[in-house]
């Protein structure tokens, strides 16, 4: 807990006061946030399978405009990777609360915008407005997750940040796909059914905000969390400052920027792949059989996220992170790219044995969730501007996905892009020795065999 936050005399709860939900690792003061963070991210995500082929669809179609939405996601993921930084700042200077609803405002405003500018075919404006609109997302979110880490006894911080990512990955994408596969639909189908799906989020975001904001009223959300006496220049610096001088925090900003790239660069190549005519190279399924593989695949995300985060707590956060997290991803990344290319094309049975593949990845990727105990736990005199840097690599995963499909597919196709998240990945293998932390734990001081080799925290 940081200095300014004993001094505002905010103790943790007691331990005769803890709730099943305490005990579970979702601290019960904030579990309308939780609900909130899942209904928001649900909005969110409505349109986050089908966004790519909407905005080349916009502008005429064909593979030109494919590249050409990549680089407009680019611009997008640009603004998702500062607002992290700033989520994890601002939470820490002016409280989560006001973080969030600010979040809240921007979202609303440039997804209207966005909408607005796609009717119009203008490329600079449909840019503009959606890159704007990046900083919604995380400025929500990963605020409330600032605020869970100043809340949750550290003992099950590995726990709390696992909820958090299922409530997170169960909106985006996979709550989000499902809603999508109606609302298209419903809404007549096509292009027009996607603007109208895309407009309808907006109510889904809305109603997330409020729970939220209704239904969290802990005291931490209001108040400064930085220490005190440090100004407001040197807060919002303080995250980049760390990683220039700690390369542990480093390596670990490296290594969340890595975790979830290539979902998000998935995100992108996958719609035109899986949904495409064989004709045109496409495997034959439907953009309806797209959502659901989505959905299913983050739904095994969803139900491991809090094992993985409970497994870090027991077993060692950076164990964890480096043979379930980077090496399990990988694999399942492969199989997510090779098996539907190996199957019958548009057969019923090779989509059940692709989706199966596919949610290996889901699940396993979230063997990177320790990795938000391991930040704050490298610095634990500076746990905000710890929290800081693992946003900012939250939401730059955003980036880096899209920045890789932008870059890697002109020169090397879809299949490139593939194994250029593979190398990622070994990367973040590597890093991962760089990790070594002192992990509390519930029962006794005993440590995980990456910490036990730990320098003490400075």
């Amino acid at each position: 807990m940081s200095s300014s936050t004993q001094a505002a005399g905010l103790a943790p709860r007691a331990a005769g006061q803890e709730t099943f939900l305490d005990r579970l690792g979702i601290p019960h003061v904030l579990r309308w946030g939780f609900l909130g963070v899942l209904i928001f991210m649900t909005g969110n995500g409505v349109e986050s399978n089908f966004v790519s082929t909407h905005i080349a669809e916009a502008f005429g179609g064909g593979d030109d405009k494919i590249d050409l939405a990549a680089r407009i996601i680019t611009a997008y993921s640009l603004a998702v990777l500062i607002g992290s930084y700033l989520a994890g700042a601002l939470a820490d200077l002016w409280g989560p609360r006001r973080v969030m609803a600010l979040g809240f405002g921007v979202w609303v405003v440039f997804e209207l915008a966005f909408l607005a500018s796609l009717q119009l075919e203008s490329v600079p404006l449909v840019t503009v407005s959606y890159f704007l609109r990046g900083f919604g997302f995380p400025l929500f979110a990963f605020a409330f997750l600032v605020w869970i880490n100043h809340v949750v006894v550290k003992e099950r911080n590995g726990a709390a940040v696992g909820w958090f990512y299922v409530m997170f990955t169960g909106g985006l994408p996979t709550l989000g796909s499902i809603v999508a596969v109606f609302l298209i639909p419903g809404f007549g189908g096509g292009f027009a059914g996607e603007s109208w799906a895309m407009l309808a989020s907006t109510v889904l975001v809305t109603i997330g905000f409020l729970i939220a904001w209704f239904g969290v009223r802990e005291k931490h959300g209001n108040v400064r969390l930085a220490p005190a006496g440090e100004s407001s220049g040197a807060v919002v610096l303080s995250g980049l400052r760390l990683t220039v001088t700690n390369k542990r925090i480093a390596m670990g900003f490296l290594t969340r920027l890595i975790n979830t790239a290539p979902q998000f660069g998935m995100f992108i190549i996958l719609p035109n792949v899986i949904a495409g005519s064989i004709d045109d190279g496409g495997l034959g399924w439907s953009q309806s059989q797209w959502l659901v593989m989505t959905s299913v695949v983050y739904a095994g995300n969803i139900l491991f996220n809090a094992a993985f985060g409970t497994l870090g707590d027991k077993w060692g956060w950076t164990r964890t992170v480096r043979w379930f997290g980077i090496v399990g991803s990988a694999v399942g990344l492969l199989l997510w790219w090779y098996v539907p290319h190996m199957v019958p094309a548009g057969s019923d049975w090779g989509f059940v044995v692709s989706v199966a593949a596919g949610t290996v990845f889901g699940i396993l990727l979230a063997g990177f969730v320790p990795l938000g105990a391991i930040m704050p736990a490298i610095a634990p005199k500076h746990t905000g501007a710890a929290m800081a840097m693992y946003t900012t690599a939250a939401g730059g995963a955003t980036f880096l996905g899209s920045a890789v499909v932008a870059l890697v597919r002109p020169l090397g196709g879809d299949v490139g892009v593939v194994w250029a998240f593979i190398g990622l990945y070994a990367c973040a293998f590597v890093m991962t020795f760089f990790l070594k932390v002192h992990q509390p734990r519930l029962h006794g001081a005993d440590l995980s065999d990456d910490a036990a080799e730990a320098p003490a925290a400075r």
